[in-house]
């Protein structure tokens, strides 16, 4: 990793947090088949901008007022720019001599952290079709750097030492105190949104499995932010296995907020009792959820039950309406007939 590529990782640094700690990360993307080029940053979990590669300026995303004051837009485009060229030399220097293939993924994304106990830490890594290629640490003034490609020319070899000699100076004397900075720009610009609180609403459901005699049982948790949560299953208060688990994915809903389900496979004739836990930072206590599981199956008879009758009523009663409609017109007509 040279300085131009250091330097743009700073730049395009993005932010993920922690209740304890928040953090600014950058995340880059090459695709060299489609000349594709893109770049996220984020706070915590918010991506609060991106780079248009088309048009070449730094656009913030989720608030509507100018965020100069936050990041200087200038050194993020030609960050930008000097990665992108970055990807299409070191694409060059990559792919095999007798490759085919036309597309070609690059990535690199850089973290930088700050947290309660004031330990420094930074983190930037490059990627080459889905493999690390070469990542760098900064903690508590430690730096250590490695590159994952298996270099024995002596020449290379003396150009990583400087490069590592190199890299670290800049990265703890120019990136990581600037990153910082940043990132406690944008905690103050976007205090309220990341203040932001919602519950989680939880629900135990039971489908019956067609054909087999078994039940899928899940606990679903949806509508929460921030995105932490711990969500248990358990099998006469104790956990179920995390063999017998599926699931446990963290997922992102369209409005901002996440979903978390765990699952497991009961048969019919199961008559333990499974409760689920949930611990949120909206919640003052953990919530326990134990309420009596009703088979999809059932119910939907039951409704088509519930359906049919009516129906049946219905008919009856307009047949019987009919029928004395009918019987009054009769008589009717008789009497003019007389």
């Amino acid at each position: 990793m040279n300085t131009a590529c250091a330097f743009v990782c700073f730049t395009l640094l993005s932010v993920s947090g922690l209740t304890a700690s928040h953090t600014l990360t950058a995340l880059a993307t090459y695709i060299s088949g489609e000349k594709a080029f893109s770049a996220l940053i984020l706070l915590d979990d918010i991506t609060v901008g991106y780079y248009n590669s088309e048009t070449k300026i730094y656009v913030a995303r989720g608030n509507t007022t100018n965020e100069d004051d936050v990041i200087d837009p200038y050194p993020l485009k030609d960050g930008s720019e000097t990665l992108l060229n970055h990807f299409i030399e070191r694409s060059h220097l990559l792919r095999p001599v007798n490759e085919t293939e036309s597309y070609e993924v690059h990535q690199a994304v850089s973290v930088c952290e700050q947290s309660d106990n004031n330990l420094d830490q930074m983190i930037s890594k490059t990627a080459y079709q889905g493999s690390t290629f070469d990542e760098l640490h900064l903690f508590d003034g430690k730096f250590t750097y490695q590159v994952f490609t298996n270099y024995t020319e002596p020449e290379k070899i003396r150009n990583l030492e400087r490069t590592k000699l190199l890299l670290e100076n800049l990265y703890k004397s120019i990136y990581y105190p600037a990153c910082i900075k940043v990132l406690k720009n944008y905690l103050k610009k976007r205090e309220t949104q990341l203040n932001r609180k919602v519950k989680p609403l939880v629900r135990l459901i039971q489908k019956a499995i067609s054909n087999s005699g078994r039940s899928r049982l899940s606990c679903l948790a949806s509508g929460f932010y921030p995105r932490h949560i711990n969500l248990t299953v358990f099998r006469d208060g104790q956990p179920v296995s995390d063999h017998e688990i599926t699931g446990g994915v963290l997922l992102p809903n369209a409005d901002g907020t996440y979903q978390m389900r765990k699952s497991l496979e009961i048969s019919a004739a199961d008559k333990h009792k499974y409760t689920c836990s949930v611990t949120h930072l909206t919640l003052d206590v953990t919530l326990d959820f134990s309420e009596p599981f009703k088979p999809v199956i059932l119910s939907v008879l039951i409704v088509l039950a519930l359906v049919f009758g009516t129906g049946v009523v219905i008919y009856i009663r307009r047949k019987r309406q009919g029928d004395s409609s009918r019987i009054g017109y009769s008589a009717a007509s008789n009497h003019i007939q007389t």
